[in-house]
């Protein structure tokens, strides 16, 4: 591969790892064919992208995002390859708990492919043991949401201490004029 090649398949990772909110480094590489391909599937079917690049690419694109991404390196060993997502942090962790389970990984047994370390809005998750962390991690459209919901709360609680005040008063009103009438 000459030298062109490389920086492109750089620049191109690059843009990748900057147009997407979250990427997960996997290692599949004690995998079969089979099982990748799976795995594949499932990505695919969810939306998301995987890629394997050599450590060294990684880490020069990793060095274009303009965050401090030095403790990536430690995800960095071995083959690796790149979980791309578009949509929230925990979506790529979801969808490899998924696949632990559609795979029947017990204990005692290391699930496949291994989660490496993950970048989500800017910080940095290392070792597998960071996946039930990231499986609980809200996107921007669920955060947003719950906002909402907590602004809109007050004022609903004004209305409805409003309609319920109003409906007793109107029950009052109705008994009295029975009362009256009778």
């Amino acid at each position: 591969m000459t030298r062109e090649e490389k920086q492109a398949l750089v620049d191109e990772l690059s843009g990748k790892l900057q147009s997407h909110n979250s990427f997960y480094i996997v290692d599949a590489s004690v995998m079969s064919v089979a099982k990748i391909n799976e795995f594949r599937r499932l990505c695919f079917n969810r939306g998301m992208e995987y890629k394997v690049y050599k450590n060294t690419f990684i880490r020069k694109a990793l060095d274009t995002l303009g965050h401090d991404t030095s403790e990536m390196d430690a995800a960095l060993k071995g083959a690796s390859g790149v979980l791309f997502s578009q949509e929230s942090g925990a979506a790529p962790a979801k969808l490899l708990r998924d696949f632990y389970k559609s795979q029947n990984y017990g204990r005692g047994v290391e699930p496949k492919p291994v989660l490496k370390g993950a970048y989500v809005d800017a910080s940095i998750y290392i070792g597998a043991n960071q996946l039930e962390t990231l499986t609980t991690i809200k996107g921007k459209q669920e955060l947003l949401g719950e906002l909402i919901g907590l602004l809109q709360s007050p004022a609903k609680n004004v209305i409805g201490a409003l309609q319920s005040g109003g409906n007793k008063l109107a029950g009052i009103l109705k008994t009295l004029s029975e009362k009256e009438a009778a």
